[in-house]
């Protein structure tokens, strides 16, 4: 009797010793085997590709759930980090809405090391278009990006053709946009057209000096810039772009000029694009006929190459359904669920011929082919990289770039001045 009263005992310490260390993610299912997985997201009633995403991931995966958990647009990466940091598991599924913040969750270990699933799924990280090595901390990837806004230029066809000049081609240096922006430069007051258009963020203008890859915006060192700022403050004194100061002073957004025909050519981003065909089928805007070609480049950096900002998803440390929670993952930044992105007019990170074939197909969309190959690139840099006080950095570059464009320092003591700064907050 005792034999069998020790046998029981050594099976309950055994099952014991299981559910302790084996149960992670079995334990949550509910006794019917149904998972429930939480994603924190914000702006549910806004976003228009969360439904889809989940409508199509449960029809293939009948006993998952997906539940939204709206953390609100504004503070989000605040509200995301205070509930995991508080030891919150019941989030699964992570929304990493910027580098800053996803810097934080890495740091403080809140997020789950994706490179084992990530190997054994046999995911091409190569058509997220170099962006994944850029978010890597140690080698170490922490999310797979599921949205990826780009830069190109939009133009303006029927300005273009009244001024009898050739529409802006998918293969442009900088010197070749400026020759054209000169161009398509005519008229006065009221009447004006302006060849192109910066708004004003420092992006519009400082990260053209990143596309050649040997240089990023957290180096602490910008005498690189200097050709950029001299193109940019040479046309705005020559009357080929609006004002800085003015465009500042009044709030003007980059939109209004573009409707009332005021700009030739303009470069902006991918967000843009459904904003737009919106206005033209509302008709609040003058613009009819428009266009879309790659960035600009500078010599020997292959057309295509261009700038970016990337949404990503990743998994809680805390989760106790971490494989269940990366298959989601897996869907949603995978080809099908960018085909599903897609569909809502919104630009997934995986941009294959499928992709560009559905973005292409919207109602609206320019019917050209150079609009379409557009929409192709072969490198994006980061706007703002990974980086722990990229905070600090972009507090400086913003405001000297303020003081550049507005003339109230010249290009070379501003630059010095960036060098200056950005290198006394690395130093800390």
């Amino acid at each position: 009797m005792k034999k069998v009263v020790l046998v029981m005992v050594m099976v309950c310490l055994v099952v014991g010793f299981g559910f302790a260390n084996g149960t992670k993610e079995a334990a949550p299912a509910s006794p019917s085997g149904e998972i429930t997985l939480k994603w924190a997201l914000w702006d549910i009633a806004s976003t228009t590709y969360y439904e889809p995403l989940i409508k199509a991931y449960e029809a293939t995966h009948p006993k998952v759930k997906i539940e939204m958990l709206d953390l609100g647009s504004a503070d989000f990466m605040t509200m995301l980090q205070t509930q995991l940091s508080g030891g919150d598991s019941s989030i699964d599924v992570v929304t990493i809405k910027d580098i800053p913040g996803y810097n934080n969750l890495v740091k403080r270990n809140l997020l789950m090391n994706l490179n084992d699933k990530i190997k054994s799924e046999n995911i091409n990280l190569a058509q997220y278009g170099g962006t994944t090595d850029q978010i890597s901390v140690d080698g170490k990837l922490y999310g797979i990006p599921f949205r990826s806004d780009f830069w190109l230029v939009y133009y303006n066809k029927d300005l273009f053709d009244k001024a009898k000049v050739a529409y802006p081609t998918n293969d442009m240096t900088f010197a070749q946009y400026d020759a054209l922006a000169r161009r398509m430069t005519s008229g006065v007051g009221a009447d004006k057209v302006y060849g192109a258009h910066y708004h004003t963020w420092r992006s519009a203008v400082q990260l053209f000096g990143i596309l050649d890859g040997k240089h990023t915006i957290v180096d602490g060192t910008y005498d690189f810039l200097k050709p950029y700022y001299q193109m940019v403050l040479n046309e705005q004194k020559d009357g080929i772009v609006q004002d800085y100061a003015t465009l500042k002073t009044s709030s003007t957004h980059y939109s209004g000029v573009f409707y009332n025909n005021s700009v030739a050519m303009m470069n902006m981003g991918s967000w843009f694009i459904a904003t737009l065909i919106n206005q033209i089928d509302q008709g609040k805007t003058e613009v009819k006929n428009w266009g879309l070609v790659k960035y600009p480049h500078a010599e020997g950096v292959p057309a295509g190459t261009t700038l970016g900002t990337i949404t990503s998803l990743g998994v809680s440390n805390a989760s106790q359904k971490k494989d269940a929670a990366f298959d989601f993952v897996r869907f949603v930044t995978g080809g099908e669920g960018a085909q599903i992105i897609a569909k809502t007019g919104t630009i997934p990170a995986i941009k294959d011929d499928q992709v560009i074939k559905i973005i292409a197909s919207m109602p609206g969309f320019p019917t050209d082919q150079a609009s379409r190959d557009a929409l192709q690139v072969v490198k994006t840099y980061l706007e703002m990289p990974l980086h722990e006080k990229a905070g600090e950095i972009e507090v400086v570059l913003n405001q000297v770039h303020d003081e550049i464009m507005t003339n109230n320092i010249s290009i070379d003591a501003g630059l010095a001045k960036m060098n200056e700064q950005v290198q006394k907050i690395l130093s800390k």
